[in-house]
């Protein structure tokens, strides 16, 4: 099969497709060109939900092997309100560092001969190699997305709270919730181990917070020291450790049509998911299956497979993206939330996507649901 299919971007979506793609068809040339050195990655750790590793399983035993012994996973998550601390039995996740992920998924490539270029920024698409299939997968800010804007119907939002994202070398036990009431507002941590000795720490508070306490104004290191003060009962001794921990706004983006032509997008250049359900990677090595399946299944037909695999792909994303956008507006009014009783905003919390009434919360956590409705008598 004469083909050469050029890849921009060599996060997971980008590497793992290139990876399928070569090794279902070792003559196709697939060439995977990335901004960054190999080793640049601006977060601390990956969070899945507990079962979202079970597509790799089925799919791909190998790399659902080379992953896990570097996962950290944990049955249990816990919600931090006003001192009290609330378990929400049987919600598990896992996570792993994001360079450990790059790396293994840098390895798989390199296993099928697909040797990325790294440190090679691209401004414009005509700049590319000649080729029969342009895959974007080159994040939110996706040159490929923006070329096409109109032809993909793309749409960029940003929500409304500020957040930054932090490392500490403070473990914690599970995935945890921290809300914080000051003088100035109210701020949350979501953090979570991702090494034995390591933990993500991603501070999110109001747009009118963010004002009040000076944010803006401040350098990165300033901001950092700030929210050691604000989560010092949480760090209990330990640092924040900074990592292009600047202060952003969370952003939706949408695409009418999912390929132009002989383009198509993949993982954040197509979709974002709100980080707070733990599945933007997820999605992302997901679309790469998908788009994978749908070349193998159309070959050398590229309008063909590019329009199965939107259709394919497309009803079940959206179901997991509306159940994302659920949980980002709860936490856009997180503020608000906090007025409630521990057991009350817990389960607002939990069932801040739509995707769990309480019959299957029983099932999912009794400890909880038992508390839930002893506190309610």
């Amino acid at each position: 099969m004469d083909m050469r299919i050029v890849i921009l971007g060599a996060g997971p979506a980008g590497l793992y497709l290139a990876y399928l793609i070569k090794r279902r068809e070792p003559t196709v040339a697939v060439i995977v060109i990335e901004q960054n050195p190999a080793d640049a990655t601006f977060g601390f750790g990956v969070v899945f939900s507990d079962r979202a590793l079970d597509f790799l399983r089925e799919e791909d035993e190998a790399t659902y092997a080379a992953i896990v012994p570097y996962m950290e996973s944990w049955n249990d998550m816990t919600l931090c309100l006003r001192g009290e601390r609330i378990v929400i039995d049987g919600i598990g996740f896992a996570a792993i560092s994001r360079l450990k992920l790059l790396q293994i998924l840098q390895a798989q490539a390199h296993s099928v001969g697909v040797v990325p270029l790294y440190g090679r920024p691209v401004k414009r698409v005509d700049e590319l190699p000649a080729h029969d299939l342009l895959v974007g997968a080159d994040g939110v800010n996706s040159l490929v997305r923006r070329t096409y804007a109109d032809a993909f119907g793309a749409q960029v939002t940003h929500l409304t709270n500020r957040f930054a994202w932090f490392g500490t070398r403070k473990r914690f036990e599970t995935l945890t919730q921290t809300f914080v009431e000051t003088s100035d507002g109210a701020f949350n941590a979501h953090h979570y181990r991702y090494a034995p000795d390591a933990s993500t720490f991603i501070v999110e508070t109001d747009a009118t917070t963010f004002a009040r306490v000076g944010f803006a104004a401040m350098s990165e290191a300033e901001a950092r020291r700030t929210c050691e003060r604000i989560f010092a009962a949480t760090l209990d001794g330990h640092g924040l450790i900074s990592n292009n921990s600047i202060w952003r706004r969370f952003p939706i983006v949408r695409n009418k049509q999912w390929s132009h032509g002989r383009c198509v997008l993949v993982g954040d250049a197509l979709h974002t998911a709100h980080f707070s359900i733990g599945s933007g990677t997820r999605l992302a090595m997901e679309d790469a299956i998908a788009l994978d399946k749908a070349l193998a299944a159309h070959a050398g037909d590229i309008p063909t497979a590019l329009a199965a695999y939107e259709a394919a792909r497309r009803p079940v994303l959206e179901k997991l993206v509306a159940g994302a956008n659920g949980s980002a507006n709860w936490y856009e009014r997180f503020a608000q939330h906090m007025k409630l009783a521990p057991a009350e905003f817990a389960m607002s919390y939990i069932t801040r996507s739509g995707r769990v009434d309480l019959d299957r919360l029983r099932r999912l956590s009794p400890r909880f649901v038992a508390r839930y409705e002893l506190d309610r008598t």
